[in-house]
């Protein structure tokens, strides 16, 4: 499995391909197979994303995982304080990186 991410362009935050749009939630991100450079090429000339590459990932239960674990960090947010991660409320949520 294939997924996109890269930084919202306003914003600064990491961003997953859904498919149709971006997300803050890598659960999100859709398998963009072999197809994943010639959307990247489409969004960063529509000015939606900075940054963008290919990540390559597997399918879990709780949606694609990002196989490299800076990618993982990336997904969950800062992992110095859990309480500003995007799962603040999970104290699992460092477990999902390792």
């Amino acid at each position: 499995m294939r997924i996109l991410t890269g930084n919202d362009l306003k914003s600064g935050a990491v961003i997953w391909w859904t498919g149709r749009d971006w997300s803050l939630h890598v659960e999100d991100a859709a398998d963009v197979g072999e197809h994943g450079e010639a959307v990247l090429a489409a969004e960063d000339g529509a000015r939606r994303v900075n940054g963008g590459y290919i990540v390559d990932a597997e399918q879990t239960a709780e949606g694609p995982r990002p196989a490299h674990i800076k990618d993982r960090i990336r997904a969950l947010g800062p992992t110095v304080r859990p309480d500003l991660t995007l799962k603040p409320a999970d104290p699992t949520a460092g477990d999902w990186v390792i």
